[in-house]
């Protein structure tokens, strides 16, 4: 490689990095090391912490208030109010007025005292809460002028640490909400959106007193759940595990057509069972995956829309998905293994369609495989790291087999992973010590109990970067979720869920069709720039109730799980749309393509995502859910057989869908063919369509289907090869 070419992926490497610490965990770097001991030993407390109430249940509100007090303290020292090299006219403005706050040098590198001093404030509005609870409790829930003042001083700051963490796109939707809060009830608001007003220390208190808003369940679940899972993630990551599971994609996939973006796309689903950001996911393994994809040939921007559909996917991926999967639990009132049951079909579906997309665009672009001697070996590195298996076991085995409770598991997985954190290292020097003094190249002087000592000491620097990197990752979710606090507040004080019903109820017609789709893209854009957590906290509190009481209003019964992982899906899937689209952006970074461009062409990828949910909204087999009870509870599919039909046919009917996006099946498509195979995925996602007009057994429509999707691709294999042949033939 030459300079150059070392030159030019030293500054990609430096736009990954600045991406990622902008939108996930940060940006500064400071160079005080106060500063950054500071910062670091907060985090530290903070996770000691989590795991402390993890063992130590104590009050719901004191935990919620010590959990948004130290996230609103690391917000304001971890991320400045802008940026030094382009400051906003807001700065600008202020620089002029004020002339002595101006900064000297870059605030990326040092922590102003004002900074210092909003941290505190912040923290300590929170915290409030704790220091004052009986007095508190004796308000019965209406503050006095002090809990309005506090009340008042924590949303503000609330706002900015969103404003500085995750950008401006939920504190804009935050205030547009606080907004209508009070000016709902004038004349000039349409009849549809009117209600009839609050006063200032009402909506203050009912912000900041009560356990329906910014202290209500989304932030519960944050500090009781989504902690611990995220800890487990970061912890997994520092021990290695990351790079295993890239590893063993590249050694099983590399070789194949196509192999590093499909190696990409198993890699990332990998990444996401633990992770809970596809901007984070895109970085982890979009790093290694994008430019192998590019090296055998797939344009930068297709190298791109591979990372950043797989990533995004992965928030789709049970057993965590983007953190969303307990808080849905704790919104619908259902066991959180029930959320996992019903997701795992269409996000397995999704992933396996996704690697059939790339299987087909290698074939359309005749991508080279690599080479056997450019991978690792896939046996040995299988093995090699089968050891970080095990707290993913442990997780696995006490939630689904155990059936215990999340805490629980996640607790015991990270007890099993700090073990194999501290023994690994020293077990590898023992190994490596063994073979050099078997192989008479161990010198004698080698002290061997200083060696393994260091490796022991390292894997306690492991646990210790990992408590970091955990709290790090949740600085911006525990922002998020108690930001989203404020839209379920507003909207659970001013009845507005009824309204937004009724509106898209006007708009649709009454068309269920109509308001599926209308639902799909208000979604869509409000989950444009927002985390996975406060995006599906916006995405249950505002659309899904639309879809049950419409399909209600219909005739149609659809469960509720169903509706919110509706939701939840396009929520997801405006991470990687334009003109947003962060994950876009993250993968453009990488491959140096444009964002636009990889953005389209990740969503044309992820359009048989956007296809499930109006598939398992009609079709709840897919979620493996034969009907509803009486009494509202949800029958569950309990024969295998019927599960594994229903993922079989679904899964042809995904690749059926796929192959008519891509215009490549066993060959190149006409449109004739393609009108077929779109005709055959129809037919077997949707069986009614067919049987309801001509009668007979749904599995027979769905089977003669599969069976013509096998006969068209038997027919394309064969004209290929003749022409193949033919080919062959003129030439000689």
């Amino acid at each position: 490689m030459t300079t150059q070419d070392n030159a030019a992926e030293e500054v990609v490497e430096t736009e990954e990095r600045d991406f990622i610490a902008e939108v996930e965990s940060g940006p500064r770097s400071p160079t005080s090391k106060i500063a950054v001991g500071v910062i670091t030993l907060l985090c530290v407390i903070w996770s000691l912490f989590q795991l402390w109430i993890a063992e130590n249940p104590v009050n719901s509100q004191l935990a919620r208030s010590w959990h948004l007090g130290f996230a609103l303290a690391l917000v304001f020292l971890a991320f400045p109010a802008y940026d030094y090299r382009n400051p906003p006219l807001w700065a600008r403005t202020v620089h002029r007025i004020l002339p002595f706050l101006r900064p000297k040098r870059s605030n990326r590198e040092f922590i102003p005292v004002i900074d210092i001093v909003l941290a505190l404030i912040a923290a300590g509005s929170s915290l409030f809460i704790v220091f004052f609870q009986k007095d508190i409790q004796a308000l019965g829930g209406i503050g006095n002028a002090r809990e309005v003042w506090m009340g008042s001083i924590l949303i503000i700051m609330l706002l900015e640490a969103a404003r500085r963490s995750l950008g401006v796109a939920l504190s804009t939707i935050c205030i547009v909400f606080i907004i209508y809060a009070f000016v709902g009830s004038e004349p000039w608001v349409p009849d549809l959106l009117r209600y009839r007003g609050t006063t200032f220390e009402f909506f203050v208190s009912e912000m900041y007193l009560t356990d329906t808003s910014i202290f209500g369940v989304p932030l519960g679940v944050s500090t009781s759940f989504v902690f611990l899972f995220v800890l487990f993630g970061a912890l997994l990551d520092k021990a290695g595990a990351g790079k295993y599971f890239i590893d063993v994609a590249f050694s099983g996939l590399g070789h194949k057509i196509g192999g590093p973006a499909k190696a990409a796309v198993v890699a990332s689903g990998l990444s996401g069972l633990v992770s809970g950001s596809s901007i984070a996911n895109v970085v982890t393994t979009g790093t290694f995956t994008i430019p192998l994809m590019k090296k055998v040939g797939l344009p930068a921007y297709k190298a791109g829309a591979v990372e950043v559909a797989a990533s995004t996917n992965g928030q789709l991926m049970p057993p965590i998905m983007g953190a969303a999967a307990f808080i849905m639990a704790d919104i619908i009132g259902i066991p959180y293994l029930d959320v996992v049951r019903a997701a795992l079909f269409p996000a397995i579906i999704s992933y396996l369609a996704l690697f059939y997309v790339v299987h087909l665009e290698a074939l359309k672009l005749n991508l080279r495989p690599l080479s056997k001697s450019e991978l690792p070996p896939m046996l040995k590195t299988l093995v090699n790291g089968s050891h970080y298996l095990i707290p993913l076991g442990v997780l696995i085995y006490f939630l689904v087999i155990q059936k215990r409770s999340p805490i629980f598991s996640a607790l015991t997985a990270i007890e099993a992973l700090a073990v194999l954190m501290v023994i690994q290292r020293p077990i590898i020097a023992y190994l490596a010590l063994g073979a050099h003094k078997k192989a008479g190249s161990l010198d004698p002087d080698t002290k061997i109990g200083g060696i393994l000592g260091a490796a022991f000491l390292d894997g306690l620097k492991d646990i210790w970067e990992g408590l970091v990197g955990g709290a790090r990752s949740m600085m911006s979710v525990g922002v998020a979720t108690a930001a989203a606090g404020i839209i379920v507040g507003v909207v659970s004080t001013t009845g507005l869920t009824g309204r937004f019903v009724n509106l898209i109820a006007a708009v649709s017609g009454g068309s269920v069709m109509v308001m599926l789709v209308l639902t799909a893209i208000t979604s869509m854009i409000l989950g444009m720039g927002l985390p996975t957590t406060a995006n599906y906290i916006l995405m249950a509190t505002l659309t899904a109730p639309v879809i049950v009481e419409l399909g209600g209003d219909a005739g149609l019964i659809f469960p509720l799980i169903a509706a919110h992982l509706f939701v939840f899906y396009f929520g997801i899937l405006a991470d990687d749309t334009p003109p947003v689209g962060l994950a876009a952006y993250a993968g453009a970074a990488i491959a140096q393509s444009d964002p636009i461009k990889t953005g389209i062409q990740g969503f044309t990828y992820d359009m048989r995502t956007a296809i499930l949910p109006f598939v398992f909204i009609f079709n709840t087999e897919l979620l493996m859910i034969s009907g509803i009870a009486p009494n509202g509870d949800i029958i569950w599919i309990d024969s295998i057989f019927n599960l594994v039909w229903v993922f079989g046919i679904s899964l042809v009917a995904m690749f059926s869908f796929a192959a008519f996006m891509q215009g490549y099946f066993a060959d190149k498509c006409n449109w004739i063919e393609r009108i077929i195979l779109l005709a055959l995925a129809i037919a077997m996602f949707r069986p009614a369509l067919v049987t309801d007009e001509i009668g007979g057994p749904r599995q027979l429509v769905q089977a003669v289907a599969a069976a013509l999707w096998v006969a068209m691709y038997l027919y394309q294999k064969r004209r290929k090869k003749g022409r193949g042949e033919g080919a062959v033939a003129a030439a000689a």
